[in-house]
């Protein structure tokens, strides 16, 4: 059997475009979109010698280029929730340390207007899930409220991630309209 071969010469010319337009509808920055389509071919130049010749050339690099943009959203959510807060706080009194006292609400001082108003908004939330299709709802209520992980809920659901990802999207949508028309009237 012949090896196949690879024209890496001819990638730019040949490929540039299209592998910057598939990008650029996934992550919407034509920065990220043009740095993650030059990772694709120095990733492609490192991995010649993996190139089985089962799909095309255009067809492997794209694939790479998956791998890359999945890379990117994975760099991107990994920094979520990792910003640090600092607060500085000078006390113009000696009671210094009393600050969290003083600038931390107390859980457990609710009002009654307080606890009637959770009430009725988490009431609302609850009409519009009962509205959503209901693997949008099951995949919300998963996630969100009951902070199952992705693969847990896929492996339950058996959808993929990506699949997973679009529902939650899709519900998301759904229920900001619904409670816009029905809560924040």
């Amino acid at each position: 059997m012949a090896k196949h071969q690879l024209y890496p010469n001819n990638w730019i010319n040949q490929y540039s475009d299209y592998l910057f337009n598939y990008t650029i509808t996934r992550v919407s920055d034509r920065v990220i979109a043009q740095d993650l389509v030059s990772e694709t071919f120095l990733a492609g130049l490192k991995s010649m010698a993996n190139f089985k010749g089962k799909a095309s050339e255009r067809t492997w690099l794209i694939s790479i280029l998956k791998r890359k943009i999945i890379d990117h959203y994975r760099r991107l959510n990994s920094n979520k929730g990792k910003a640090e807060v600092r607060m500085s706080y000078n006390s113009d009194t000696e009671a210094q340390g009393d600050w969290l006292e003083e600038r931390v609400a107390d859980p457990f001082d609710k009002t009654a207007e307080d606890t009637l108003v959770n009430s009725e908004l988490g009431d609302a939330i609850y009409d519009c899930l009962d509205k959503l299709p209901e693997k949008q709802a099951d995949v919300f209520k998963m996630k969100t409220i009951l902070g199952y992980d992705t693969e847990t809920i896929c492996n339950e659901l058996n959808i993929t991630a990506s699949n997973l990802w679009v529902i939650i999207h899709r519900a998301r949508t759904a229920l900001a309209e619904c409670m816009e028309n029905n809560w924040f009237k």
